[in-house]
């Protein structure tokens, strides 16, 4: 892992397990050389977020086995691509983001202020 804090200085925690979330499918939301769309932002989907994400051409809500992709529902946890999620805050809808699971790197891309107004909140559910 080339980060492996958290945008809140500490140590990256896990985003999800199931599903399987990733770059390198391995539950951590990090920074890979080889990811271009850095899938940094670990945030817990909404329905909303998943309608406009597929809007945008990215369907993240049906199956595709063929990439080991379960499709994904609302509630589940992911980590989201930082241009993605920018465009979303942008158009009102960002899912919230588990600052703990979520890389310092986006910290580049978007204020600590800006994740702290979506900071998810386990007691919501």
């Amino acid at each position: 892992m080339e980060s492996e804090a958290n945008v809140l200085g500490g140590e990256l925690a896990a985003c999800s397990t199931d599903p399987m979330t990733g770059f390198m499918r391995d539950g951590y939301c990090y920074p890979v050389a080889r990811d271009p769309g850095r899938h940094e932002i670990c945030a817990v989907l909404t329905d909303e977020f998943l309608q406009f994400s597929k809007a945008q051409g990215n369907d993240l809500v049906t199956p595709r086995p063929e990439l080991n992709f379960p499709g994904l529902d609302p509630g589940d946890a992911w980590c989201l691509c930082v241009p993605r999620w920018v465009e979303a805050h942008e158009a009102g809808v960002a899912p919230p983001v588990v600052l703990e699971a979520t890389s310092e790197d986006v910290l580049d891309d978007v204020p600590l202020e800006t994740l702290e107004g979506y900071a998810y909140d386990d007691a919501e559910e």
